[in-house]
Protein backbone atom coordinates (compact mmCIF):
# COMPACT_ATOMS: atom_id res chain seq x y z
CA UNK A 1 0.00 0.00 0.00
CA UNK A 2 1.28 3.47 -0.88
CA UNK A 3 0.90 6.54 1.32
CA UNK A 4 1.23 9.22 -1.39
CA UNK A 5 0.55 9.46 -5.15
CA UNK A 6 2.05 11.82 -7.73
CA UNK A 7 1.01 12.03 -11.36
CA UNK A 8 2.98 15.16 -12.31
CA UNK A 9 6.25 16.99 -11.73
CA UNK A 10 6.82 20.69 -11.11
CA UNK A 11 10.08 22.12 -12.44
CA UNK A 12 12.77 23.63 -10.22
CA UNK A 13 12.05 27.27 -9.47
CA UNK A 14 8.29 26.98 -10.15
CA UNK A 15 7.22 25.87 -6.69
CA UNK A 16 7.93 26.30 -2.97
CA UNK A 17 6.98 24.73 0.35
CA UNK A 18 7.77 21.02 0.07
CA UNK A 19 6.02 18.64 2.46
CA UNK A 20 8.88 16.10 2.26
CA UNK A 21 11.71 15.06 -0.07
CA UNK A 22 13.06 12.07 -1.99
CA UNK A 23 16.83 11.69 -2.30
CA UNK A 24 17.49 9.91 -5.62
CA UNK A 25 20.51 8.95 -7.72
CA UNK A 26 20.65 9.82 -11.42
CA UNK A 27 19.39 6.35 -12.40
CA UNK A 28 16.55 6.57 -9.86
CA UNK A 29 15.52 9.95 -11.33
CA UNK A 30 14.84 8.29 -14.72
CA UNK A 31 11.30 7.08 -14.21
CA UNK A 32 7.70 6.82 -15.28
CA UNK A 33 6.01 4.53 -12.77
CA UNK A 34 7.83 3.66 -9.56
CA UNK A 35 7.32 3.41 -5.81
CA UNK A 36 9.81 5.57 -3.91
CA UNK A 37 10.51 6.22 -0.22
CA UNK A 38 10.47 9.76 1.08
CA UNK A 39 12.81 11.04 3.79
CA UNK A 40 9.91 10.62 6.25
CA UNK A 41 9.71 6.97 5.10
CA UNK A 42 6.36 7.33 3.32
CA UNK A 43 5.78 5.21 0.23
CA UNK A 44 5.27 7.46 -2.80
CA UNK A 45 3.81 6.08 -6.02
CA UNK A 46 5.01 8.15 -8.97
CA UNK A 47 2.76 7.43 -11.96
CA UNK A 48 3.62 9.78 -14.82
CA UNK A 49 2.13 9.77 -18.35
CA UNK A 50 5.59 9.28 -19.89
CA UNK A 51 9.12 8.44 -18.80
CA UNK A 52 11.15 11.51 -17.86
CA UNK A 53 14.38 12.51 -16.17
CA UNK A 54 13.48 14.30 -12.95
CA UNK A 55 16.02 16.89 -11.86
CA UNK A 56 17.41 18.16 -8.58
CA UNK A 57 14.97 20.65 -7.01
CA UNK A 58 12.03 19.53 -9.12
CA UNK A 59 9.02 18.42 -7.09
CA UNK A 60 6.55 15.56 -7.34
CA UNK A 61 3.08 17.13 -7.17
CA UNK A 62 0.86 14.96 -5.00
CA UNK A 63 -2.79 14.36 -5.85
CA UNK A 64 -3.73 16.24 -2.64
CA UNK A 65 -1.74 19.34 -3.72
CA UNK A 66 1.32 18.88 -1.49
CA UNK A 67 4.82 18.70 -2.99
CA UNK A 68 7.74 16.31 -2.53
CA UNK A 69 11.14 17.86 -3.36
CA UNK A 70 13.57 15.85 -5.49
CA UNK A 71 17.15 15.92 -4.19
CA UNK A 72 20.03 14.56 -6.28
CA UNK A 73 21.84 11.99 -4.12
CA UNK A 74 25.60 11.81 -3.77
CA UNK A 75 26.99 8.94 -5.86
CA UNK A 76 30.29 7.55 -7.06
CA UNK A 77 31.49 9.43 -10.16
CA UNK A 78 34.61 10.02 -12.20
CA UNK A 79 35.87 13.60 -12.43
CA UNK A 80 37.80 14.37 -15.61
CA UNK A 81 40.05 17.43 -15.84
CA UNK A 82 42.50 18.51 -18.53
CA UNK A 83 43.96 21.71 -20.00
CA UNK A 84 41.69 21.22 -23.05
CA UNK A 85 38.42 19.46 -22.18
CA UNK A 86 36.71 19.96 -25.53
CA UNK A 87 38.21 16.95 -27.39
CA UNK A 88 37.57 14.77 -24.34
CA UNK A 89 33.94 15.86 -24.19
CA UNK A 90 33.60 14.86 -27.85
CA UNK A 91 34.88 11.33 -27.07
CA UNK A 92 32.51 11.00 -24.11
CA UNK A 93 29.55 12.17 -26.20
CA UNK A 94 30.54 9.90 -29.06
CA UNK A 95 30.08 6.98 -26.67
CA UNK A 96 26.65 8.27 -25.52
CA UNK A 97 27.73 8.53 -21.87
CA UNK A 98 25.70 10.85 -19.67
CA UNK A 99 28.02 13.69 -18.66
CA UNK A 100 27.84 16.69 -16.36
CA UNK A 101 29.86 19.26 -18.31
CA UNK A 102 31.33 22.19 -16.40
CA UNK A 103 33.90 24.85 -17.31
CA UNK A 104 36.83 23.09 -15.62
CA UNK A 105 35.72 19.45 -15.38
CA UNK A 106 33.41 16.74 -16.63
CA UNK A 107 31.66 14.20 -14.40
CA UNK A 108 30.63 10.75 -15.65
CA UNK A 109 29.45 7.53 -14.07
CA UNK A 110 32.24 5.03 -13.35
CA UNK A 111 33.36 3.33 -16.58
CA UNK A 112 36.80 1.73 -16.81
CA UNK A 113 36.92 1.92 -20.62
CA UNK A 114 36.19 5.67 -20.69
CA UNK A 115 38.58 6.20 -17.77
CA UNK A 116 41.42 4.49 -19.66
CA UNK A 117 40.63 6.46 -22.83
CA UNK A 118 40.65 9.77 -20.92
CA UNK A 119 43.95 8.94 -19.19
CA UNK A 120 45.56 7.90 -22.52
CA UNK A 121 44.53 11.30 -23.90
CA UNK A 122 46.23 13.14 -21.02
CA UNK A 123 43.31 13.76 -18.67
CA UNK A 124 43.45 13.51 -14.91
CA UNK A 125 40.68 11.19 -13.72
CA UNK A 126 39.72 11.05 -10.05
CA UNK A 127 36.90 9.43 -8.14
CA UNK A 128 34.44 11.78 -6.42
CA UNK A 129 31.24 11.30 -4.42
CA UNK A 130 28.66 13.99 -5.20
CA UNK A 131 25.31 14.59 -6.95
CA UNK A 132 25.19 13.81 -10.69
CA UNK A 133 23.17 16.15 -12.91
CA UNK A 134 24.19 15.37 -16.50
CA UNK A 135 23.30 17.44 -19.52
CA UNK A 136 20.14 16.58 -21.44
CA UNK A 137 20.85 14.91 -24.74
CA UNK A 138 19.18 13.58 -27.83
CA UNK A 139 17.00 11.27 -25.71
CA UNK A 140 16.12 13.80 -23.02
CA UNK A 141 18.31 12.38 -20.26
CA UNK A 142 19.76 14.71 -17.68
CA UNK A 143 18.95 18.36 -17.16
CA UNK A 144 16.31 18.53 -19.89
CA UNK A 145 13.06 18.18 -17.97
CA UNK A 146 10.09 16.27 -19.26
CA UNK A 147 11.23 14.84 -22.57
CA UNK A 148 10.51 11.28 -23.63
CA UNK A 149 13.37 8.85 -23.59
CA UNK A 150 14.49 7.06 -26.72
CA UNK A 151 14.12 3.80 -24.82
CA UNK A 152 12.20 2.68 -21.75
CA UNK A 153 13.36 3.29 -18.19
CA UNK A 154 10.12 2.14 -16.55
CA UNK A 155 10.73 0.31 -13.28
Amino acid sequence: MVDLISQSVRGAGTWNGAYDQCVLTYEERLLRRKVLRTSQNDKLLVDLPQAISVNHDDAFALTDGRLIRVVAADEDLLQITAPDLLPLVWHIGNRHCPAQIEATRVLIQPDHVIRELMERRGATVTQVFEPFTPEGGAYGHGRTQGHSHGHSHDH
